[in-house]
């Protein structure tokens, strides 16, 4: 990641305000932390993007029941286990 002095905030905001870019950039935040629970709440919000991120996570581990709620919460995109 190039640089990590993002505000936060304000992509939150634009996120907030319909900016799918700000989603995927907070779910690459979140994914460079290792903090699942954010990806998992971005998800919740819509964010396709931390879909993918929660997958190759979830299909790198085989971790069967991460997949099915992450197709649960709306992700429909590829898995490869």
């Amino acid at each position: 990641m190039e640089n990590t002095n993002i505000d936060r905030g304000s992509l939150r905001e634009l996120a907030d305000a319909g900016n799918e870019t700000a989603l995927d950039r907070l779910a690459d935040l979140a994914d460079a932390a290792g903090d699942l629970g954010e990806l998992s709440e971005l998800l919740d919000e819509g964010s396709m993007h931390a879909g993918f991120l929660l997958t190759q996570r979830a299909a790198s581990t085989g971790d069967l029941h991460a997949l099915q709620r992450i197709a649960d919460a709306g992700y429909d995109g590829p898995a490869t286990i």
